[in-house]
């Protein structure tokens, strides 16, 4: 401490020194402390309301830099928050924060997709993923729903067929909507929005690049890393000419026609499985396994059942070469691919050819490199502490760019709005991101919470656990004549949690239609599936007590 001491001293600084052990509630100070910091010892220093860390962390500091910036008056930067990012993360934190009556500016900037492809506020969620893909798996719905309406007693003699252009219109229409949704929540809440590129120059100062090139600075005494995720391309001949992405696939203006999906993916399985339900020659080529991460039996039972309705398979091959054969909308692409395990190698003709290989993080590229900021040098994501913090005190990142966590735009939204509060004072409540339930749009859905089988096997040995499942048949399906022992639960439990029998009457409230995986690791995890059954889940048709093994 002496040595902080000093150094604020020959800066010419005077400190305020609160000595735990000589107040009376010094424990609590330190409880209270240690939840807002995450460090359990002292001395433990703040500079103009950023917690710095110990004397180590002061030393460092000081020696980058950073800490003569942070002895700035709070009222020489620009703004008390800047995010960068504007997708559910950035946004949810950015309005909490004005709620709390901070000077905020948002910077969002979409980069062109290799295919021109660009969209407004509101993150890939909105304009690129979850929206547009649960809208198309809609539209791929209420086709088998016509197929089965017939006998439920309706009768058409008309041709039936999908437009895509018209589903697109409608799509974009819709998202044009919340685009515009919100930027006017973000005016109503005095929030900066600003449509330009954000990378860091120094510490506390950032540059501003819009469409025009022209560059702009801002400072401000925290900022908000929210730049999330964009898909990775093979690295091959062809792939960044010819190929799309998701990032294309939901405002394409034309039928993708006869389509390959490379990868295994949940966006690559969610994309294959609604064109086929519209009707497409959909092709997946997958290198090894499907829903990498996910319960593998699940997985293969997603598999399945696509393949049993119409999506083809190309198990361990991978695409080395994309040849363009005509132009068109769409046009005719040679794809050259080669076995994973071995020599072989296929050709085939496609109109379409969609990546879905994996995202990377929206990170290299913003000037951390600048301010001392670490990343995961392989995967680009940023390694932060409980409370969402980077290495450099002032620096946070929420979404998918975060090391380790969901990339779930539930969980963003609310890791953006709880780290507002820590930051203002309103909370020390932190984001809780331990089992929290999913769901994969395939055309027979799959929902799950909690480890993988092989994860549980991983954490709990296979002696140890009690997995349950039963296979059942929704009403919906019975009179359609759709396939029976389809769907199907499962829970994964630890023999030494109790109250295993209550497991049969809780399936009782099960979802048809999807192939639901609750797997419960610890003993609160039988009361989230209650939780979560009640509110989800429409009632399963069948009354069979649940089998285990």
């Amino acid at each position: 401490m002496t040595e902080v001491k000093e150094l604020f001293s020959s800066l010419g600084v005077e400190c305020n020194v609160l000595e735990l052990d000589q107040v009376d509630d010094g424990a609590r100070v330190q409880e209270v402390l240690s939840e807002i910091t995450n460090q359990k010892t002292v001395p433990n220093i703040f500079v103009n309301k950023v917690h710095v860390g110990g004397c180590d962390q002061t030393f460092q500091a000081y020696q980058s830099g950073l800490l003569q910036k942070l002895l700035q008056e709070d009222s020489a930067y620009d703004y008390d928050l800047i995010i960068i990012g504007g997708g559910s993360g950035g946004l949810s934190c950015a309005k909490e924060a004005a709620i709390l009556g901070k000077k905020v500016m948002v910077l969002d900037f979409v980069v062109p997709s290799p295919q021109g492809t660009s969209w407004g506020l509101g993150g890939t969620c909105v304009n690129v993923g979850c929206i547009p893909k649960k809208l198309m798996h809609q539209a791929a719905l209420l086709g088998q729903a016509l197929c089965d309406s017939r006998k439920f007693g309706w009768e058409y003699n008309q041709q039936v067929r999908h437009n895509w252009e018209t589903m697109t219109k409608v799509i974009q229409n819709h998202i044009s909507s919340l685009n515009w949704g919100y930027r006017l929540s973000l005016r109503e809440k005095a929030v900066a929005y600003v449509n330009s590129y954000g990378e860091f120059v120094e510490h506390h100062k950032i540059k501003a690049t819009n469409k025009k090139g022209q560059e702009t600075y801002y400072t401000a005494a925290q900022f908000v890393i929210a730049t999330g995720e964009r898909p990775r391309y093979l690295g091959i001949q062809g792939d960044k000419e010819y190929c799309i992405t998701s990032d294309d696939l939901f405002s394409l203006p034309y039928c993708p026609g006869k389509t390959l999906v490379v990868g295994a993916s949940y966006v690559a399985l969610e994309c294959a499985g609604f064109l086929a339900g519209f009707g497409l020659d959909v092709t997946v080529m997958v290198r090894s396994i499907l829903l990498r991460g996910f319960d593998q039996e699940m997985a293969e039972k997603v598999g399945s059942y696509m393949e049993q309705h119409g999506v083809k398979f190309l198990r361990k091959f991978i695409p080395v070469m994309v040849q363009q054969l005509e132009k068109g909308s769409p046009g005719k692409l040679k794809v050259l691919a080669k076995s994973s395990e071995g020599t072989e190698t296929i050709e085939e003709v496609y109109n379409t050819v969609l990546l879905a290989i994996g995202r990377d993080s929206c990170t290299r590229k913003i000037g951390l490199e600048k301010i001392g900021v670490k990343i995961n040098e392989k995967s680009g994501k940023i390694p932060v502490n409980d409370v969402e913090q980077t290495n450099v005190p002032y620096v946070y990142a929420v979404g998918d760019v975060l090391e380790d966590k969901p990339e779930l735009t539930p969980v963003a939204i609310q890791s953006g709005k709880l780290l507002a509060r820590r930051l203002f004072g309103a909370s020390l409540e932190k984001c809780d991101y331990i089992n929290v339930p999913t769901t994969v749009f395939t055309p027979l859905e799959y929902g799950c919470c909690g480890l993988s089988e092989e994860k549980a096997i991983e954490v709990y040995k296979k002696e140890n656990l009690e997995i349950y499942h039963t296979l059942f048949w929704p009403l919906e399906w019975t009179v359609a004549g759709r396939e029976n022992n389809t769907c199907y639960a499962k829970i994964i439990c630890n023999k030494f949690d109790h109250d295993l029998a209550m497991l049969p009457r809780l399936v009782s409230n099960s979802w048809p239609q999807v192939i639901l995986l609750l797997q419960l690791p610890e003993q609160l995890g039988l009361l989230r599936f209650y939780n979560l059954s009640k509110v989800a889940f429409r009632t399963m048709q069948s009354t069979s007590m649940l089998s285990f093994r």
